[in-house]
């Protein structure tokens, strides 16, 4: 009796019309090589990120005969056709793991789009049929984490280069994106592999699924940050009149935990800064034993988090540092985690730079802006096949629709050349072996390559050609800085 629940049984983690696809090859088809590739959208590169964690999750385990009674009642039960030998072979020729290879770029490489990041072909020509088969759950896969992994990395360029020009404490910058996103996002595993993207550049998460993942598949140790934070929930709950009471209840809690951060636009957020956070809790705030968070969560994201750092700086004082922009004391900060994106944060910076503010003085938290506004289209994520050999004669394949030229595809066995400081996609059969920079890390049920999380985060930190972020950070480079302080 099948179990209704087995989403991690591969030959049901498909399209429907897969399993009619096999037969549609040329008799005698021996292999089929596919690639995957982001072919255009919003940003010049990807930073690739993810394929370990699917791997791991899925293909290291085997299908078993119970897999396969699942997938022939759910495929026939719709119409679907099914061949029921096929898994059998799988089952009892390879032990249950699709036979193939999967090549890709090191995890946590950034490189511009139209390259070559995957490639698949099946180990066994009886098994021609499997490169293309499991195609919709490893694109899903890939297109996610490496484009949330690509968005976080774009924002990291933006506070690199806001830190670059106002702040004195450039080793802050892995510190200053928080993930928001756990709640805005699809489903659990999204969380999971939206939230270890994001790890790779940031330090800073709330999403402990990521967390987990980033441990689970990558062996990650202490990839993220977080502390005591509060909700309305909580403090609306005392009353209006009692807000100031309901901060200085958090600040005595976690007076221990070395950090607090206090929402204050629960009624009016002016007031609160001004008079409850610069007045009432002014000597409690300055002898809190670490950080205090002052964290706007409405209104315009550029204004107020300008206005907030201007109003705090009335209260507690300022210095001004080495790049002549004024600076809160250490133990006070605004968090601005409403309305967050790659988007709205370079502005946010702007406006801090115009009003002579450093970028230090506020800590960021992003969600759905981070986790969730993407699709495939993003980045124009595909699969597409590009060579077959057929009756052992090799044959280029390439898709050409004339109505659209973004989608064709590239023909041949590939591989990824760096050459000259930057990368380009070329026949394999063009170049020696040792400069293809496509490595196998998968065949036949076995993990060939495995990275750690720490490679990850030191590949995404390699110097980059500029024209990689540019787009990214050109409202920061047209920003004046002369005379900030009486800017």
């Amino acid at each position: 009796m099948t179990s209704y629940n087995n989403f991690h049984n591969i030959i049901i983690n498909t399209d429907n019309y897969k399993h009619c696809h096999y037969q549609l090859y040329p008799k005698g088809t021996q292999y089929v090589s596919s690639y995957i590739e982001a072919r255009d959208g919003d940003m010049p590169v990807t930073m690739f990120v993810g394929l370990q964690a699917f791997i791991r999750e899925y293909l290291m385990h085997p299908i078993t005969l119970e897999d396969i009674d699942e997938a022939e009642f759910t495929e026939r039960e719709q119409g679907m056709h099914f061949d029921r030998d096929l898994w059998l072979g799988v089952l009892n020729d390879h032990g249950g793991f699709l036979p193939v290879e999967i090549e890709a770029v090191p995890e946590g490489m950034v490189l511009p789009i139209k390259n070559v990041l995957v490639q698949v072909i099946n180990t066994d020509p009886k098994y021609w049929w499997a490169t293309s088969f499991f195609e919709t759950a490893l694109l899903r896969a890939i297109w996610y984490p490496t484009t949330i992994g690509t968005i976080s990395w774009m924002a990291k360029q933006q506070v690199i280069e806001a830190f670059a020009r106002t702040s004195d404490n450039p080793q802050l910058v892995r510190h200053i994106l928080h993930d928001y996103g756990a709640r805005g996002v699809s489903s659990m595993e999204s969380a999971a592999l939206g939230g270890l993207a994001h790890l790779v550049n940031f330090s800073q998460s709330d999403t402990v699924p990521g967390i987990l993942a980033a441990k689970k598949y990558y062996n990650a140790v202490a990839p993220s940050n977080s502390g005591p934070n509060s909700e309305h929930a909580g403090f609306t709950a005392w009353g209006r009149d009692y807000e100031a009471d309901a901060m200085a209840n958090m600040l005595d809690l976690y007076a221990d935990n070395g950090v607090a951060l206090l929402l204050t636009d629960s009624y009016d957020h002016e007031n609160a800064v001004k008079n409850i956070i610069g007045v009432q809790l002014k000597e409690q705030i300055k002898n809190f034993p670490g950080l205090v968070g002052i964290r706007p969560d409405s209104g315009d994201v550029i204004q107020v988090t300008a206005d907030t750092t201007e109003w705090l700086m009335e209260s507690f004082g300022y210095s001004v540092n080495s790049k002549g922009f004024k600076i809160l004391p250490d133990y006070i900060r605004v968090v601005q985690g409403d309305g967050v994106n790659r988007f709205s944060l370079p502005e946010v910076f702007i406006e801090l730079e115009r009003r002579g503010l450093a970028a230090d003085n506020t800590v960021f938290g992003m969600g759905g802006g981070l986790l969730q506004h993407s699709n495939r289209d993003t980045m124009g994520f595909a699969m597409k096949a590009s060579a077959v050999c057929v009756d052992g004669e090799w044959r280029d394949v390439a898709k050409a629709p004339s109505g659209d030229t973004m989608k064709h595809s590239k023909p041949g066995r590939l591989a990824l050349q760096h050459v000259d400081g930057d990368y380009r996609t070329v026949r394999r059969d063009s170049i020696p072996g040792e400069e293809n920079v496509l490595r196998p890390v998968f065949r036949n049920g076995q993990l060939l390559k495995k990275w750690d999380f720490s490679e990850l985060i030191a590949r995404s930190e390699q110097p980059v050609p500029e024209h990689y972020y540019s787009s990214a950070i050109e409202g920061l480079r047209a920003t004046r800085s002369d005379d900030p302080v009486s800017a």
